[in-house]
């Protein structure tokens, strides 16, 4: 059988890690979208926020497209 996904960007953000970031935003977007495939980190950044780093993870995921 045939299959088609869909591809879309997140950006997932963290206090402790650019992993962390990453993972949070896969997990999140898992509670609301089937059959996640694949999660490919594009570019990772920093943001400066009241003294405070915030790392984030700026991604493309995958999914199995069920229409």
């Amino acid at each position: 059988m045939d299959s088609i996904y869909k591809v879309i960007e997140l950006i997932g953000t963290s206090e402790k890690s650019w992993d962390d970031a990453a993972k949070r935003a896969v997990k999140k977007a898992a509670k609301s979208l089937e059959d996640l495939r694949v999660a490919e980190v594009k570019e990772l950044d920093i943001k400066l926020e009241d003294d405070k780093f915030i790392y984030r993870a700026k991604m493309k995921v995958s999914f199995k497209y069920l229409k």
